[in-house]
């Protein structure tokens, strides 16, 4: 039985290679010119595989998808791709985070080795194929190069077209018109693992842009996470507020806006802080004060002042208002501007094994599928994971 395999992606080319390597004619379908752009986007950040976690800490950064895709996750976990990777000739090793990263800390080899093998396993694939949907005798349809042509009926297709973040690199989630037409169940599309709009005033933003802001501990609902973020001209961005960015979301869904506490000086006690601020400012400014006493950047005593126009003078006091700075999100940035995405094919519209319900032959991997996850590794880590899985649930027919 001959397998399409639309996207060319982490999902869709694990996918074809755990076919091909069972006999299988794969045909690989891409839109673009290349496969693997945004795989080789995340790899200018070194390519962060996966975690090196426990597997239930691991499971519970999927939030309300964990459990659905415990037996995934299960079957192909973060041991398998690091091994998978390392046959593939890119050595792998353990952060001081924990992720997991090539050696190499880039995409470009892994994803050349990659296509070296599928080549040789026989995988076919065609580039600037921008698939449109299926003939009503089940062909499948795509335009090339303005001209639409038609595929003969696979027997089996693999849906990886990935979310509707990236555009550029080809991500555009318009495939949901397609399906939604064929009565499969689909979530909205929303922004993870994104920016927030934050209204500044003109000479913050002016002065600040690019800024980082770091050492930070931003908090919100209950949970703090150290790390850095960006000034940018619309709000704030970056991985500290990218592991928040689900709940932050959805407060702004429901209300409007949301508060992100940040506390700018994450290394000291409150009481520790004050008894550094306890000290004369005579004959400096008091930002000149702030700089020496609490160790503040220029971009951090500006935000101080953005949060509590009025400082105190007395130490404790002033000690929490560094520790506990509130700015205040209006909107999500636009989802094009974000890492990955929330939405898309409902996960009750598919079975345990990633079988369309409405279109027996049609599996879904990737970012397709409506789960979520911060970055750290756990984006990749799932969608080559249910690649695995649409592949293995073909081949037991």
């Amino acid at each position: 039985m001959n397998v399409a395999v639309i996207g060319g992606g982490p999902a869709g080319l694990m996918a074809a290679e755990i076919l091909a390597m069972a006999g299988r004619p794969v045909t690989v379908y891409e839109r673009m010119a290349t496969p693997g752009r945004k795989l080789l986007i995340a790899g200018r950040g070194g390519l962060n595989l996966t975690h090196s976690e426990p597997f239930e800490a691991f499971l519970a950064r999927y939030g309300e998808s964990a459990s659905w895709l415990r037996p995934i996750i299960e079957a192909f976990p973060a041991s398998a791709l690091s091994a998978w990777a390392e046959g593939l000739g890119q050595e792998t090793f353990v952060g001081s985070s924990g992720r997991v990263f090539p050696k190499a800390l880039k995409a470009s080899p892994l994803l050349r080795a990659w296509l070296a093998r599928l080549a040789s396993l026989g995988v076919v694939l065609k580039t600037r194929h921008d698939w449109r949907g299926w003939r009503q005798t089940g062909h499948l349809v795509f335009t090339v190069e303005g001209e639409e042509i038609e595929i003969a009926r696979p027997g089996a297709t693999v849906l990886a077209l990935g979310g509707a973040s990236w555009p550029k690199l080809g991500s555009t989630g318009d495939w949901s018109a397609i399906l939604a037409a064929q009565g499969v169940a689909m979530a909205p599309f929303r922004p993870s693992n994104c920016g927030f709009r934050v209204e500044w005033s003109a000479p913050f933003r002016e002065r600040f842009a690019g800024e980082p802001l770091k050492p930070a501990a931003f908090s919100f609902d209950g949970r703090s996470v150290r790390g850095e973020a960006v000034v940018t001209a619309s709000g704030i961005e970056g991985g500290a507020v990218y592991a928040l960015s689900a709940a932050l979301r959805d407060a702004i869904e429901r209300n409007g806006g949301a508060v992100l506490e940040i506390d700018l000086s994450p290394d000291l006690t409150p009481d520790r802080l004050a008894a550094k601020l306890d000290r004369s400012t005579r004959g400096q400014s008091f930002s000149t004060f702030l700089r020496k006493s609490a160790r503040l950047s220029p971009v951090a005593i500006n935000l101080l002042r953005e949060a509590h126009p009025l400082l105190a003078k007395e130490p404790a006091a002033l000690a929490a208002q560094i520790k506990s700075v509130p700015l205040r999100l209006v909107a999500t940035e636009p989802i094009e501007r974000a890492i990955s995405t929330a939405g898309g094919v409902a996960l009750d519209a598919v079975g345990h094994d990633l079988r369309l319900r409405v279109l027996r032959d049609v599996f879904v991997a990737g970012e397709m599928l409506d789960w979520e996850a911060p970055t750290g590794g756990y984006l990749l880590q799932a969608s080559f994971a249910t690649g695995v899985a649409a592949a293995r649930a073909i081949l037991l027919g």
